[in-house]
Parts: C-alpha cells; structure tokens; sequence
C-alpha cells in the first residue's frame, strides 16, 4: 500500500478513507457478497453516507462540483486505497462507468441536460450506464458500430443492439454510441455520444448478462440492451455530431489510470491476505506456510511486480496531468496490459497460497478471481494494446 503521499491534506485523506473501509466495510464484505442486490443497496446507502464525511465523494470531481479537486496522480493514489475492497468506488460515488458518465456531462452536457441527469449523478441519487459494445461486432473495434441515429425535426431516433452495457439496471439513463453519419468518408467522423433516458419506451433492457457465476444484477450489471425507435431531442447529443470516437478516447485515457489503481488496490488486498495465510497455516508443529521457499518466491514475485506496476501508473499520470493525453499513449497501453496481468498472477498466487479455502466463496479471493478476470478484455484486450504498443514503436524503426 502506497505510505508516501506528495502532500499533508492527501495523506489525511487517504488515512480518513482505509479508516473508514477498514472499520465500515471490510467487516460486512462477505454479507454484502452474498445478499441479493436490492438488500446490499440498503445497507451500503446508509454507508455512502459516511463516505462523503471523509471528503473523498466524487473522487475525480474539481471542488466546485462536489469533488475534492485532486489532480491525476492524487486521484490514483486515493483510487487505490478504493479498490481494497470490492465496493470501494461504488461508496465514493465514482465507480464505473459513473465516474466516466460524470465527466463526460461537466464537459458537454448544458442547461437543463446538465440539471436533470449531471447533478443528481454527483449527488449519488441516480446511475448511468455505458452503451457501446455490440453483440454483432468486435469489441475491441469502436468503428465497427450498426446503431444509428438519425434526424427527424427536431429529435434523434435511435436503433440498434447493444451488450455489455454497463451498469444498465438501475440506470437512469444511458450514454449511447451511435451512428449519426454511417457514410462519411472518415471512420473517425460517423459516430456520436447521445444520451437517452432509461424510461424512454423504447430503451429495452433484454437481459442482465449472467458474468462467471454473478447474477449481473445492480450496479455490477453488463446487460444487452435493444433501441427501437428511441426518440430523444437532438439537445441530447454530447459534444458535436461526429466526435463520438474523439470524445470516447478523450475519456479512456484517464479511465484507464483509474482502472489500473484500483487493480493495485485489489491486488495488494489479495497480497495482504497471502502474506497473512503464509504465516498463520501451520504445516507442522513448528513450520507455516511462510517457512516454504515457493510460497516466498510467491510472495517476493508478487511485492516486485505490483510496486513496478504503480510506479509506471503514477508516472503515466504524472505525464498525463503535464503533458496532456497524446503524450501518454504508449505507456496508457502499456500500463493497461502489465496491471491487469500482474493482477491476475497476484491473485492466483494468493489462491494458491489458501489452498482449497482460497477457492470457495468463503474467501474474498473467488470473486476477486471471478469478476477481475475480465480485466483482460474490456477497456481495450491486453492483445489489442500490445499491437498498437509494438505498432507504434516499430514505425519508429521505419516499419510501414
């Protein structure tokens, strides 16, 4: 866990925020895993209401929109200690695609868009949700798109299938992807972001996609959604007609610093419990599990490859924060695939470690295992971000 802070008010406030978790959730997590949705909503709104005392609600929000106005690196920083528990960013009303939602809004949404949906959305009154994959098209492509959106007077009507939608149940409405001019001679100009209500007769939500063993209910949800003849008016478009893809990078960029601090976070919690197990498991009267060369191999392999991965994250949104996006690109790839495999082996190892326990919903670790094997795939494959990476750096060298 991060112990050095650039700052006297973010180290208070990160100890104000592991505080609360420790005391206020930790406790509760394996009820929480286990009670049905409508059940955990309860019980964790009446502990979003603590979290905002700690001065971190709306984590990646500037002070004068309720967020405590932290740059980047300060942001991955507190992001981290979030993501020690699964509920983390939910509590601090910026988990995804909320978070990416909100930022979206405090930059195009204007006058009574920006009422109805952005406000209540900082407020943590309602959620959003994400729609832009599409069963009948590769994730990895936002250019291969069949949803489209056309004028008529004054309004869009949209049409399309979208999946993986995330964080549909609930939502009070979505940002949706779309083609508003399907012929242009510029891929990069066809779609738009509009943003369609829930309740809009016309915004279906098929199913909630059960996800390794989850239910896909609530917050957590990745549901397929169909738009049939959803009208909206056309002063629900986000930016201009045509910069979907733009403003869709525009956003991707620091979402994935956020992503890649909240795996840390994971994986130290998972790191904290392996170490733990390594020294209570008692193999012989007066031999652990720690006494084990492979269980320290583990163990060491695991401390290298988690602080290497948050010193090239927090330099990434060092870079960032100065140097603007554009600057970042190679390493926002980079940072992207070596997080979420280091996670992975951090969390296998801790498996391991627990033996039989580590694989049953007694433990914290099966659905670390579960849920974050998707780390992998969205955001961009692991596969995806090598070949632009390597693209990249091989046309340096002249390749064409």
């Amino acid at each position: 866990m991060i112990s050095v802070f650039s700052n006297d008010a973010l180290e208070n406030l990160g100890k104000a925020v592991k505080t609360f978790l420790e005391e206020e959730i930790y406790p509760i997590e394996h009820k929480l895993l286990h009670m049905d949705w409508l059940e955990a909503e309860l019980l964790l709104g009446e502990k979003r209401d603590l979290a905002r005392q700690t001065g971190a609600w709306n984590l990646y929000l500037p002070k004068e929109l309720g967020g405590p106005g932290l740059s980047l690196p300060e942001v991955a920083q507190i992001g981290e200690i979030l993501g020690t528990t699964p509920y983390g960013h939910y509590l601090f009303n910026c988990q995804a695609p909320d978070a990416g939602n909100m930022e979206l809004l405090m930059a195009y949404a204007e006058g009574d868009l920006r009422e109805q949906f952005f406000t209540p959305l900082t407020e943590g009154k309602i959620r959003s949700c994400f729609a832009m994959t599409e069963p009948g098209n590769a994730g990895s492509n936002p250019l291969l798109m069949t949803t489209t959106a056309e004028k008529e007077g004054d309004h869009f009507v949209l049409n399309g299938h979208k999946w993986f939608t995330t964080g549909a149940d609930g939502a009070a409405f979505a940002i949706v992807m779309c083609l508003t001019d399907p012929d242009n001679p510029n891929p990069y100009q066809r779609a738009s972001m509009i943003l369609v209500p829930a309740d809009n007769p016309g915004f279906q939500i098929i199913r909630n996609i059960p996800v390794m063993g989850h239910s896909g209910a609530g917050w957590m949800s990745h549901s397929e959604v169909r738009l049939e003849k959803v009208r909206v008016p056309q002063s629900h478009l986000l930016g201009e007609a045509g910069r979907g893809f733009q403003i869709a990078q525009e956003r991707l960029g620091p979402g994935r610093i956020h992503h890649c601090m909240r795996w840390i976070g994971i994986a130290e919690r998972c790191f904290d419990l392996m170490c733990r197990r390594a020294v209570s498991r008692k193999i012989s009267p007066d031999k652990s599990l720690g006494n084990k060369q492979m269980v320290q191999q583990w163990i060491a392999e695991s401390r290298a490859q988690i602080d290497s991965v948050r010193y090239m994250v927090m330099h990434t949104a060092w870079q960032m924060e100065h140097h603007g996006q554009k600057s970042a690109r190679e390493a926002i790839s980079a940072i992207k695939f070596l997080a979420s495999d280091m996670l992975l082996k951090v969390i296998d190892h801790s498996i391991q470690t627990h033996g039989a326990l580590g694989l049953t919903d007694d433990s914290l670790l099966s659905f670390y295992y579960r849920q974050e094997r998707a780390a992998r795939i969205y955001d961009g494959s692991d596969e995806t971000h090598k070949a632009s990476l390597a693209r990249r750096i091989l046309k340096q060298y002249g390749l064409q």
